[in-house]
């Protein structure tokens, strides 16, 4: 009977036929060749670090930016088009965000109707302000009818000749 031997069990034939040892010296070896190569290797990783912390302290520090250089090689007409380009694209935006208070605020705004002390808040602030603005309106007449009788004086005062001044002396009362 004919014996084939397969790739493995060549393999562990010939491992077995080594009768080394779990904890012999040729296997303390071996692991003592992994041990100094990753020590080696942890030195080089160490000593490339330190290389790269020298090379940035020796680096002299940079001037401060001179923003003049090359300052003659800038086309005017194209940073006055520029600047002008942004300034219209602010007043349109700026414009845009008033219209869209004025008119669609809730667009915009969150909905106070949904935090409850807020809402009262706004709304007694509203009615404040309503009050206020029809007292000035009340105010405002009652100027204008104090505006006319103080125009009315100054023109009876312009066309009249300025009266003589008179004294008004006060008398003393009598003493006990």
């Amino acid at each position: 009977m004919e014996t084939r031997h397969t790739k493995a069990q060549s393999n562990a034939e010939a491992h077995s036929s080594n009768n080394l040892k779990p904890f012999s010296s040729a296997t303390r070896k071996s692991g003592d060749l992994t041990l100094n190569m990753s020590f080696r290797l942890s030195v080089l990783v160490l000593a490339l670090a330190a290389v790269a912390v020298l090379a940035q302290r020796k680096r002299p520090a940079k001037d401060e930016w001179n923003y003049r250089d090359g300052s003659e090689k800038i086309n005017m007409r194209g940073v006055a088009n520029l600047t002008q380009v942004l300034d219209n694209w602010r007043f349109d935006i700026l414009s845009e965000m008033k219209n869209l208070l004025q008119n669609d605020h809730q667009s915009l705004l969150p909905d106070y109707a949904r935090i409850q002390p807020l809402a009262e808040a706004l709304d007694d602030l509203y009615k404040e302000f309503n009050a206020l603005k029809a007292h000035l309106g009340d105010l405002s007449e009652k100027f204008v009818a104090i505006e006319t009788f103080i125009d009315e004086l100054k023109a009876q005062k312009a066309t009249n000749a300025a009266p003589a001044r008179r004294r008004i002396i006060k008398k003393k009362a009598p003493t006990v």
